[in-house]
């Protein structure tokens, strides 16, 4: 399987500040792959230069083989990219700026027709299409830039916080048309701070912090190897605060945290706590109404991995 994205050792100083620090990373052809972070860890910073719109400090970037700083323009004809704030034009319709862009992609007149509708009526917008879109939600807006920057079938797709801010429905419609896009063959590089969005898009995610990447794998791998953050929730019917310091005492328990009428209890060993926790109800007089296990979200390995997390 080819490489769609090779970097090598990039890095981006803006003054004193290392925004980007010597990132090493490889995106292989047909995957959807995220790159997670909170803001301002340098998730934008390094699509800029992946797209050639920042030039990096030290190292390199490949786009299917292409370096970014010296064929920027072989590199770019396998792109469609699509920012946080889009890029569409509020004075013309819908159809407009798809057949716009796709001028600009140099598609024919006929295929870009054919693409147009195409679009359109996967990301639901084909009924609107002749309304200026300017009038439209934002939901509605960021399908008309995502359908714009597929026009000439990118074989790499950027895409920049891609749901940030949006409707349940457009965010719905977006990742559908998303994964379909996928299946044909393109290739999708996703920025988010969103865990949800990675959990639910991507076959890999790498997690970005302080501009360095702290650990890469499949949302599920992730969240498997992250002992430390699996738990035991359960609810006595009552929750004070003695009841909370009591159950950090029991053996194998490492953090518990209060969740509305339940304590979640973290742990790296979730058999012996459970049995503990049955005990300690017993001696106790309480009466326990649920008991679940509960394995690491993608949430707790971020937090963790980030040094914030409930294991330390």
């Amino acid at each position: 399987m080819s490489k769609a994205v090779e970097i090598l050792g990039l890095t981006k100083w803006y003054g004193d500040i290392l925004a980007v620090d010597h990132l090493n990373l490889e995106v292989k052809e047909g995957e959807i792959f995220g790159f997670l972070g909170p803001n301002g860890a340098g998730k934008t910073t390094t699509i800029k230069m992946l797209t050639g719109l920042v030039k990096p400090s030290e190292g390199t970037a490949k786009i299917f083989g292409f370096e970014i700083s010296k064929e920027a323009r072989d590199a770019k004809r396998n792109m469609g990219i699509v920012w946080e704030e889009s890029n569409i034009y509020p004075e013309l319709s819908a159809w407009e700026n798809l057949m716009f862009s796709g001028e600009i992609y140099h598609v024919g007149k006929k295929e870009r027709q054919a693409r147009g509708v195409d679009l359109l009526k996967k990301f639901g917008l084909y009924d609107r299409r002749n309304d200026k879109v300017g009038g439209f939600s934002k939901g509605m807006k960021r399908r008309v830039a995502i359908s714009m920057a597929l026009m000439n079938r990118p074989r790499l797709l950027f895409l920049d916080e891609p749901t940030t801010g949006l409707d349940v429905q457009s965010s719905i419609v977006i990742r559908e048309a998303i994964r379909e896009e996928n299946k044909n063959g393109t290739t999708v590089f996703l920025t988010t701070h969103n865990l949800e969005e990675a959990n639910l898009m991507c076959d890999r995610v790498a997690i970005i912090n302080k501009g360095k990447i702290i650990t890469i794998g499949s949302p599920e791998n992730l969240k498997r190897t992250m002992v430390k953050a699996q738990s035991i929730l359960v609810s006595f019917g009552i929750s004070n605060q003695q009841i909370g310091e009591d159950l950090t005492k029991i053996i194998a328990v490492n953090k518990v945290m209060k969740e509305g009428d339940k304590f979640r209890l973290f742990t790296e060993d979730p058999p012996t706590v459970l049995e503990s926790v049955w005990e300690f109800a017993r001696k106790k007089g309480l009466k326990i109404i649920s008991i679940n296990t509960v394995g690491p979200s993608l949430e707790d390995v971020f937090l963790f991995l980030t040094g914030a997390g409930h294991g330390g």
